[in-house]
């Protein structure tokens, strides 16, 4: 059987952060909301979710249109059975991770980015499945003592850190 793999770039603004994910059943979309609305009213979102058998549509949900447009433009991209993304916007991923990772039906998380994000995606005559992620650009060095200082001063600056 020949796989072929593509490259499926998430279009994206800069402001907006990126999920993507896969998960088993449809109620996930519904519960994946749940989630994300439970951390806290000024959060922003859309959800996309392929389902991978039944009427194998991209289910949707969010509290803010334009982010559920591009969760669901990003998914038909993906095309992959099972995968979903989650579009955020007033908040981040590290404020959400461990509630979308405690959702039952996610079985892995691929990414959680503001980078640009690029997917592999196989193909088969079976369907599509992501094998892997790019996730912004490679290093161009090693940080400095200044650096982590500077790294240090940062966290505690935005409250991640005491």
């Amino acid at each position: 059987m020949a796989v072929e793999i593509d490259v499926v770039p998430l279009v994206k603004p800069d402001d907006v952060n990126v999920i993507v994910g896969q998960s088993h059943f449809i109620k996930t979309v519904e519960d994946l909301h749940e989630a994300l609305a439970g951390v806290g009213g000024a959060l922003r979102f859309g959800v996309a979710f392929c389902e991978a058998s039944g009427a194998r549509l991209v289910r949707r949900t969010g509290n803010d249109e334009p982010l559920v447009g591009l969760a669901v433009d990003a998914a038909l991209a993906i095309a992959a059975g099972h995968a979903f993304v989650i579009m955020l916007r007033d908040g981040f991923p590290v404020n959400v991770l461990n509630q979308v990772k405690a959702v039952p039906e996610v079985c892995s998380i691929y990414c959680a980015t503001a980078n640009p994000v690029q997917l592999l995606v196989a193909a088969t005559g079976a369907g599509r499945g992501v094998i892997g992620v790019i996730d912004g650009e490679p290093p161009v060095g090693v940080e400095t003592d200044e650096d982590v200082t500077d790294r240090r001063d940062l966290l505690r600056a935005i409250g991640y850190k005491l």
